[in-house]
């Protein structure tokens, strides 16, 4: 008798399912130490289940990564939405930022650890850098900060990711937290101990 139909809602749920335990099986064994069978498993399914909805781990791999991105993307529109002024949304950008990878650990990694970026880069990718571009962008023309916003934004961001990254290793052991050091990194991006910015603030 032949298999059953499934409807739309049925495949998208059971794709979000497998992409859910494909994501946390990746960031704790990476690309190499999961297979289709460890991931039929994990769901509760027969090992070629996972093949009637994506060509091989590759493509798995590839709608995770994806996913991963939109979530991070996601967080970050959503802490600035409603947020007007140009340094306060710097500061929720980074908040975000921050709370993301601390939060969702294995779409972090997942980003910044197992996606090598030998493609040109997702359009979630862009997303994400066009959200701090457009933030830096608006504190420049502001006068909150000074520069090119392009390598300002890609300072941001490499800050960032490197006390989350930091953080993350197990290595922030020196007295200072993630938490702190967040505040600390965009008060100084945000020139609070430049004395011809904080003139300008007040004049």
């Amino acid at each position: 008798m032949p298999r059953a139909a499934l409807s739309h809602a049925q495949v998208e749920d059971f794709r979000d399912a497998l992409c859910a335990k494909a994501m946390e099986l990746f960031a704790e064994h990476g690309y190499e130490g999961v297979t289709m069978r460890a991931l039929a498993t994990g769901l509760g399914c027969s090992p070629m289940t996972p093949y009637r909805y994506f060509e091989n781990k590759a493509a798995i791999f590839d709608a995770v990564a994806s996913l991963a991105a939109q979530l991070f993307a996601d967080a970050l529109e959503a802490s600035i939405e409603g947020v007007h002024e140009p340094d306060a949304r710097l500061r929720a950008l980074a908040r975000a930022y921050a709370g993301f990878a601390l939060e969702q650990r294995p779409a972090y990694r997942i980003m910044f650890e197992l996606d090598r970026g030998e493609r040109p880069p997702r359009k979630e990718d862009l997303r994400s850098w066009h959200v701090m571009y457009r933030a830096v962008e608006e504190a420049v023309d502001a006068g909150v900060l000074e520069g090119d916003p392009e390598l300002l934004a890609h300072l941001l961001w490499s800050g960032m990711h490197g006390i989350v990254a930091l953080h993350l290793a197990g290595k922030l052991q020196l007295g200072r937290g993630v938490e702190e050091l967040v505040e600390a990194f965009v008060e100084r991006e945000l020139g609070a101990t430049r004395p011809e910015l904080r003139s300008r603030r007040t004049h």
